[in-house]
């Protein structure tokens, strides 16, 4: 069983790498809301989705090194069930996006809790660089595009405030999220190191329109390289 769970984790991996292949999901379309929003503040700039590149590779060398040198590790074991769940949702996730953004914030909160269940499962998982870097990578990513999912979900149905009140909300409740799982995890770099990528491309995207926004989130990073800092030390 062990052997086969290594082998779902490598494929689900493949197959979520090839996902864009075979859609044409290039961000939310403005026009699936009945609020249309062109440039919503709490949305990272374009170029920090080019993380997704390293995470995929990241995912695939987890998998197959899992396949190769690990498939009897416990450590490693404890993390394939969830991961597989989040794969398999992530296969399909960018399709789903492309019509539906209700149901692709619903599906991306399934991907992020079962991503953290693999990486809290998996954080023993040795050697660390590839047992559970990707993971963090991963599941980091994942912790800010599941809160920018659901800023735009709120801003574009218009339940009660507007994008800009929901880009700082989602802001500080993002933030205050991924401090969560950093303090509950330890040390975990390649979480923190995704997280931290997403809220300075956050800035960069209200940089010279919004400088609150471009404030709150340099708080943010001090924040988390902080809490980074003194998981470290522990």
């Amino acid at each position: 069983m062990q052997t086969l769970k290594a082998l779902l984790v490598l494929v689900t991996s493949i197959t979520f790498a090839a996902a864009p292949f075979w859609s044409d999901f290039n961000g939310f379309d403005p026009s699936l809301y009945p609020n249309p929003q062109q440039n919503p503040p709490i949305q990272p700039a374009g170029y920090a989705f080019a993380i997704w590149g390293l995470i995929y590779l990241a995912l695939i060398a987890h998998a197959g090194f899992g396949v190769i040198a690990r498939r009897d590790d416990e450590g490693w074991d404890r993390a394939r069930w969830p991961l597989i769940l989040s794969l398999g949702i992530g296969t399909f996730w960018l399709m789903v996006a492309e019509t539906s953004p209700i149901w692709a914030t619903i599906l991306i909160w399934a991907m992020l809790i079962s991503a953290l269940a693999a990486l809290y499962r998996g954080s023993a998982a040795l050697p660390g660089w590839i047992g559970s870097v990707p993971l963090g990578l991963y599941a980091g990513w994942l912790s800010a595009a599941s809160w920018v999912s659901l800023g735009l979900l709120g801003a574009g149905y218009g339940i009660g405030f507007g994008e800009v009140v929901w880009g700082y909300i989602i802001l500080a409740l993002a933030l205050a999220f991924i401090v969560a799982q950093l303090r509950a995890l330890g040390w975990s770099p390649g979480y923190g190191a995704a997280a931290i990528w997403a809220t300075i491309g956050i800035m960069v995207a209200n940089w010279g329109t919004s400088w609150g926004m471009v404030a709150l989130g340099g708080i943010g990073v001090v924040i988390l390289l902080a809490q980074l800092w003194l998981s470290r030390r522990v």
